[in-house]
């Protein structure tokens, strides 16, 4: 039997998967089983930013998988204490829970900001956040996504959700109540197709929780760690978290979440939370050559460059618009023709990733080339027409 038979039979069937199979990577590029090679603008969505089987990532898991794998979070371990210090030294002064993924990140900031509420708030526990938004598929954190295609079927769901349209501030600030606790963004909607806060909304909003005395969670799973061209995509209001989430890229594809929370936000206390898995040495040792390579080769200051590329190259597609910051970019069809464009293009040997029936969301690897994003658009631009 085939791959694609075999985990019909055998994986449940929560998506559609594209009709491939990969086997291997290097740098921008996959292969599947047949030998043939693909561009990756997806980057396993938006997850490694080294691209595949970067060397100093395969270096750090191999020398750690050989020394220490996990312990548990009873006990210290070197790797995790190090990458905690180095998010908080890259980002803002908090502290650091990890866990596996960016669902649990927000899980996370969701407990937090309910024991922050009942602490603070006479026990406010309401979170406002937004319509089209993405948080994660667990209960709690599908519900905060405000997307019914992915929470009806769950029903009934937790409470404590109110939702208001994207870049309104003044929707914010007319649905909070006595019972808002929290106000949880991503700085640029992600999974619709590449939506960035309008200028001025992420400052806005941090003066009004201020004003308020609500804690502002921002979720960079998909923008953090240098993919807008910034460390973190709130770096460009120029405005701090309380909390901030992380996730996908930061393991270089190696699976590992985190959730840091300044000192006003910082409630947990031994026996709140927890993860069996969650900041395993393995983990914590990927995630540090990561980081340390991201700095090294100057990925963040390169990812703003070849965004600016990218963002150019994307405009000759004909597409009714073209959006993004840094590489986190996206188009946007008249004409319902995105998942046919993006089964051109892998039949075509070019990975895109089509989030609906009209757009198309481009998230590579950092380490992209101006001749990579030259290639891509030479096949998109001979399939869009």
């Amino acid at each position: 039997m085939t791959t694609p038979e075999l985990a019909e039979r055998y994986l449940m069937q929560t998506g559609r998967r594209l009709p491939v199979t990969f086997v291997r990577g290097r740098g921008c590029l996959l292969y599947d089983d047949a030998g043939r090679e693909y561009l990756d603008l997806v980057a396993g969505i938006a997850v490694n930013l080294l691209g595949h089987a970067h060397p100093d990532v395969v270096a750090a898991v191999t020398r750690q998988s050989a020394e220490l794998i996990h312990t548990s979070n009873l006990y210290f371990t070197e790797p995790q204490v190090d990458l905690a210090q180095r998010l908080v030294e890259l980002s803002f002064p908090s502290r650091v829970f990890l866990c596996n993924s960016g669902a649990e990140a927000n899980e996370t900031a969701i407990k937090l900001a309910r024991k922050w509420g009942a602490r603070n708030r006479d026990g406010a526990f309401e979170i406002i956040s937004t319509t089209g938004s993405f948080h994660g598929r667990t209960l709690a954190t599908v519900t905060a996504g405000g997307q019914h295609k992915y929470s009806d079927p769950f029903q009934p769901l937790p409470s404590g959700f109110v939702h208001v349209a994207y870049n309104d501030p003044g929707a914010i600030e007319s649905a909070t109540s006595d019972r808002t606790v929290a106000v949880m963004l991503e700085p640029i909607m992600g999974e619709i197709g590449i939506v960035p806060a309008a200028r001025g909304y992420l400052k806005r909003v941090r003066e009004w929780c201020d004003r308020k005395d609500l804690l502002l969670i921002l979720d960079e799973v998909q923008t953090g760690l240098g993919r807008t061209g910034r460390w973190f995509a709130h770096q460009y209001a120029g405005i701090t978290p309380d909390v901030m989430t992380l996730a996908k890229g930061l393991g270089g594809g190696v699976p590992i979440g985190a959730c840091l929370a300044n000192e006003r936000a910082d409630v947990f206390e031994p026996g709140d939370h927890g993860s069996t898995f969650g900041g395993n040495p393995l983990a914590c040792a990927a995630a540090a050559a990561v980081l340390h390579v991201i700095e090294r080769d100057g990925l963040v200051g390169h990812a703003a460059e070849m965004g600016e590329l990218l963002h150019a190259s994307l405009k000759d597609l004909g597409a009714k618009a073209t959006r993004g910051l840094g590489l986190m970019q996206a188009i946007e069809f008249e004409d319902p023709k995105a998942k046919a464009f993006q089964q051109s293009c892998l039949e075509t040997g070019l990975i895109v990733n089509a989030v609906d029936d009209h757009s198309v969301r481009f998230v590579p690897p950092l380490i992209i080339t101006a001749n990579e994003i030259d290639r891509a658009q030479e096949t998109m631009r001979k399939l869009a027409g």
